[in-house]
């Protein structure tokens, strides 16, 4: 998005297009109405993310592999867990160049991303500390003094501030300048000075696992996939992919396929023309053929009949500006 601003959504399809260059699939995981606020700021040579959830999610993102992304929860209520891994108050993630990866919130929550240009930041590794600063070879936990990630976490909130209350003040370049200029500084403090929290071999396998099973999904959501079949295309054993689907995911893989297929159909659904779609096709598309027991599970998840869905107008989806 250029410039700065802030927007209010209330449906999860459109919040995720707004996340373009941290692309998220999010499956909500208890029923209840949709909220997300996300605020957004372009400096000279980075972007800055804070998004604000009101319900318990997982994600799988896929980042931009051009960009060098940073994130890290807004606040010590709801922690996450990402990839795999239950974050404490002051951790921040550092992430490979195109990393995919799982994250789950299990309620209301607050998290803060920067996005940079990989070449700016080595420039800026090497004027402030000496040293190169690029991205790692595979994601890490970072866990730098608590003076240090409060200091991250207050500049980065006071420009998204800024972008939310007085945009016009952050699109002056020597005011966006400054900003970025303070901001960095503390994220590269952040980046060379934390302690690293390693991976073994173990997680790094479970990680792959569970990339697989996305990849796995993506290729047969058109139809359920029995428990079997699902380990045999991933190459585990069942006893695996319900331990690493619990751990990354905080539910079961059948739990998990099921969400991900209704929100398939919720997508369809939203799209479609509500003067010549209907519900029974569109269901049958993502095989479910029992019409009465997909009515009642759309309807425990989403809050709403699928009918309702098809006839909604698509500015329903935002909440003002």
């Amino acid at each position: 998005m250029p410039g700065s601003g802030t927007r209010t959504f209330l449906d999860h399809d459109r919040y995720e297009a707004s996340l373009r260059q941290a692309q998220i699939e999010l499956v909500v995981t208890s029923p209840g109405a949709f909220r997300a606020r996300l605020t957004w700021a372009e400096l000279h040579h980075s972007q800055l993310l804070r998004c604000e959830e009101d319900f318990p999610r997982i994600g799988y993102v896929s980042l931009a592999p051009r960009l060098v992304f940073v994130g890290f929860p807004a606040h010590s209520g709801t922690l996450p867990v990402w990839g795999g891994r239950q974050l404490q108050a002051g951790d921040i993630m550092f992430h490979s160049r195109g990393e995919r990866l799982h994250q789950s919130t299990p309620g209301p929550s607050i998290w803060s991303v920067i996005a940079l240009d990989p070449v700016q930041l080595d420039n800026y590794g090497r004027a402030l500390s000496g040293k190169p600063l690029s991205s790692p070879p595979e994601g890490r936990v970072l866990r730098p003094s608590l003076r240090n990630a409060a200091r991250l976490k207050r500049l980065h909130a006071q420009a998204c501030r800024l972008a939310e209350t007085r945009p016009r003040i952050l699109a002056h370049p020597q005011v966006a300048r400054a900003i970025e200029q303070g901001l960095i500084h503390a994220l590269v403090t952040c980046l060379t000075a934390a302690k690293v929290e390693e991976d073994g071999t173990a997680k790094r396998h479970r990680v792959r696992i569970m990339i697989r099973f996305e990849e796995v999904l993506a290729e047969h959501l058109s139809r359920p996939l029995l428990m079997p079949e699902l380990c045999q295309l991933i190459g585990v054993t069942d006893r695996t992919l319900r331990s690493c689907c619990a751990e990354f995911l905080g539910i079961s893989p059948t739990r998990y396929v099921l969400l991900r297929r209704l929100r398939q159909v919720r997508i369809a659904l939203r799209d479609a023309d509500p003067g010549t779609a209907n519900v029974a096709e569109l269901a049958r598309r993502f095989g479910f053929t029992e019409l009465g027991r997909f009515a009642e599970a759309y309807q425990a998840v989403f809050g709403e009949a699928p009918s309702t869905t098809l006839r909604r107008a698509p500015e329903t989806l935002f909440a003002g500006p």
